[in-house]
Formats: structure tokens, sequence, C-alpha cells
């Protein structure tokens, strides 16, 4: 029952020495790497930060874990990230395989069924982000895109915005609009 509550002041002193020289080389690994590397971006990126995560508390807490071998992980994990996204910047495959393609969900005032149902998103949730957008009429939107990382998109009709902020942007299924 003792070492449950409190397993002496060595553990107690480790976990501090430890945790302050991990956050320290997690935060210089950062800085080094790149802004992208905790961006909110896609899946991958947020898969990476919580591997960071949890390789932080494994160093913190494992005595097993040397600081050494800790800043390996973290290093390499960083590394990683950064061999991706800098694949990703230069190869469109690589790019395809860890982003994804933005959806159109809605088009000119028609909600698109069938990208919708491969998206996993419904009526409710469009009609939602177009709230959010300011709008309260569907007439008024262009398109509502479902974007990489999660987000919607909500382009409002005749905003002066060029069409051209939606090349590149998927119509799954029968659906074949020409943008």
């Amino acid at each position: 029952m003792e070492g449950m509550f409190f397993s002496g002041w060595s553990t107690l002193v480790r976990t501090l020495v430890i945790g302050i020289l991990a956050y320290i080389n997690l935060i210089v690994l950062l800085r080094i790497s790149g802004r992208r590397t905790l961006s909110k971006m896609n899946a991958f990126d947020l898969i990476v930060t919580v591997a960071l995560g949890s390789t932080f508390a494994t160093i913190l807490l494992n005595r097993d874990v040397s600081l050494a071998e800790g800043t390996l992980a973290l290093a390499l994990l960083i590394g990683l990230q950064y061999l991706v996204t800098w694949s990703s910047v230069r190869v469109g495959w690589v790019r395809k395989l860890v982003t994804g393609e933005p959806a159109l969900l809605l088009y000119q005032g028609q909600m698109l069924g069938s990208a919708m149902r491969v998206a996993r998103v419904t009526e409710d949730e469009v009609r939602s982000a177009i709230r959010s957008g300011g709008f309260s009429a569907i007439d008024e939107i262009e398109a509502v895109i479902l974007e990489t990382d999660g987000s919607f998109s909500v382009i409002q009709k005749g905003s002066g915005v060029s069409r051209s902020s939606l090349s590149g942007v998927m119509t799954p299924g029968p659906q074949n609009i020409e943008l």
C-alpha cells in the first residue's frame, strides 16, 4: 500500500529532472523540425502528435527508458514526420496517401448524397457548417467542402472568389460536376 502513494523521494526527483530535460529536448526538436510538425493538417499529423505525447509520458514515468533513448525516440518520430511531409510536398502520390483529398459535399444548392455517404457526413452537418459560416440560406452558398483536416469550407455565391479555389476537389460517386 505504501508504494502506491509514495515510493520515495528519489523517484520524485527523477521524474522532475527527467521531465524538465525531456521537455527541453522536445521543444528543441520541435523548433528544429519547423511549424508543420504540430500543425492541424490531417489524420497523419494527429497520429504523430499523439505518439509524441505518449513517448514523452513514457520517458517521464518509465524508469526503464533512459533520457537518451527517449530523446532518440522523439527525434525519430519528428524525423519521420519531416520526411513524410517533405515527400508529400514534392511527390503527388505521397501527398494523396498521407493527406487524402478534399470532398465537395454541396454544390450550387445541391447536396451531393454519394459524396456525403463516402465522407460519412450528414446533411445536418453540412447545414451546421453553413450556419457556422454566418449564412442563413443554402441559396447563398456556392459550395461546401470537407477539407483534408476534417474541417468544412463554405464558399459564398458571388463573393468574387474564383472557381479555381474548387480545383482539385473530389466529387466521388456518379456525380461528375464540372467545376
